[in-house]
């Protein structure tokens, strides 16, 4: 799996079961109606417990200049400190936004499901924040990598 390249997000969530965020590459569209989102957690990562309580959360998709977050919520950081590494707001649900985000969908989890060592999570999109500048930030080959957005799509990328 760490040839595959993957767009790099930030799932954070609050409420019952505390402020918790980290981060994830396994992140996909499931349906435009009702719009779901599918986010696969650990069951070991320090972020579980409160998402197990919690019935919301946050997707947060990141621009190349946040490489430095992403590998914040994707350590052994305490979880105030990856709060306080950037600036936040919030949405429809209360789940953290980051500000300055690619995008960021915020989500009600409608289902979950145990597979392996990970919960599966369906998330309704309930709102949007406005969409943030920059290039996309990609996790491949057990680092980041970033691809240039906004350039005219070639017929064969379409396919």
């Amino acid at each position: 799996m760490a040839r595959v390249a993957s767009a790099v997000h930030l799932v954070t969530t609050d409420g019952p079961g505390g402020r918790a965020g980290f981060t994830a590459s396994a992140v996909c569209s499931v349906s435009d109606a009702p719009p779901t989102l599918l986010v696969c957690v650990n069951r070991t990562t320090s972020a579980y417990a409160a998402l197990r309580e919690n019935d919301a959360l946050c997707v947060s998709t990141l621009a190349a200049e946040q490489a430095a977050i992403a590998a914040a919520f994707g350590g052994r950081t305490p979880m105030a400190a990856r709060f306080a590494a950037a600036a936040w707001t919030t949405l429809v649900t209360g789940a953290p936004a980051l500000r300055d985000a690619l995008t960021a969908f915020d989500c009600r989890i409608v289902a979950r499901h145990p597979v392996g060592t990970h919960d599966v999570l369906y998330c309704e999109v309930v709102g949007l924040a406005e969409p943030g500048a920059g290039h996309a930030l990609v996790y491949a080959d057990r680092g980041y990598h970033t691809v240039t957005l906004g350039g005219p799509a070639r017929r064969e990328d379409a396919a």
